[in-house]
């Protein structure tokens, strides 16, 4: 497993942390490709009943790399979206340990959680607008369905972000926990003691019967495909450059 992206199994519990806190976590197509190996080597561990994924340092995930976003065709950004997918498409219960600044593609990793639990210093930032880019990943079908149409829209449409105490009183995360990985580990005692096979079922379940008749993993995938010409077409415009360059100069 890369070192990039960091697996410790304890109590039939998961922790996958992604690990290149020199730059906050950015995604790299390697790092996104680690993740996506490190979620399905997890997932099949007979052993493992429960996912936690976090980020090393001060950083939960500060977004996609800029140097690789600049670069991005829409096979470049399915590349850039396919390890937070991959914590979306997990069988099994999924948290996220945000423990420190989530941009972007980053918010994105936390909001393919099934639950996310906040550090103090959480932050939970869109920030594609700042960038002159539209979101992507089905990041405007998992913040509506998350925390309402009027607060993703002001957060897509507006640029608001959210602090730890907002994401808890708009349904972005569940509670703000000094140490979100413990709380995590606490929260996650739960399924590491039932059966797996059950835990599994009720996941299954809880997909199908969200909007009867449309798994909800079937919608985040058309999301991701509504989103993603409108969204390589603005990685090509000239505002995008010239915010990419102001940017990359900080």
């Amino acid at each position: 497993m890369s070192e990039l992206v960091l697996t410790q199994v304890e109590d039939r519990v998961a922790l996958i942390t992604i690990n290149d806190p020199d730059r906050r976590n950015a995604v790299t197509a390697e790092i996104s490709a680690a993740l996506r190996a490190a979620v399905e080597a997890v997932e099949a561990d007979t052993g493992v009943h429960a996912v936690i994924v976090t980020g090393a340092g001060k950083a939960f995930c500060a977004g996609a790399n800029l140097t690789a976003l600049g670069k991005a065709t829409e096979d470049g950004l399915r590349v850039i979206y396919d390890g937070f997918l991959a914590v979306a498409e997990c069988n099994l219960p999924t948290i996220a340990a945000v423990n420190g600044p989530a941009v972007g593609a980053g918010l994105n990793l936390a909001l393919a959680a099934d639950v996310r639990i906040a550090g103090p210093t959480a932050m939970f930032d869109p920030r594609f607008q700042k960038l002159g880019i539209h979101p992507g990943g089905g990041a405007t079908w998992m913040l509506q369905r998350t925390i309402g149409p009027q607060a993703a829209r002001a957060a897509l449409l507006f640029g608001m972000g959210f602090d730890a105490e907002s994401a808890v009183r708009h349904g972005l995360a569940l509670e703000v926990a000094d140490d979100p990985v413990a709380a995590a580990r606490a929260l996650a005692a739960g399924p590491a003691s039932a059966p797996r096979q059950v835990v599994m079922d009720t996941k299954a379940s809880m997909r199908a019967t969200y909007n009867p008749g449309i798994s909800d993993l079937h919608q985040h995938h058309m999301a991701v495909d509504i989103e993603i010409g409108p969204q390589a077409r603005s990685i090509e415009s000239p505002e995008f450059a010239a915010r990419l360059a102001a940017a990359q100069r900080r």
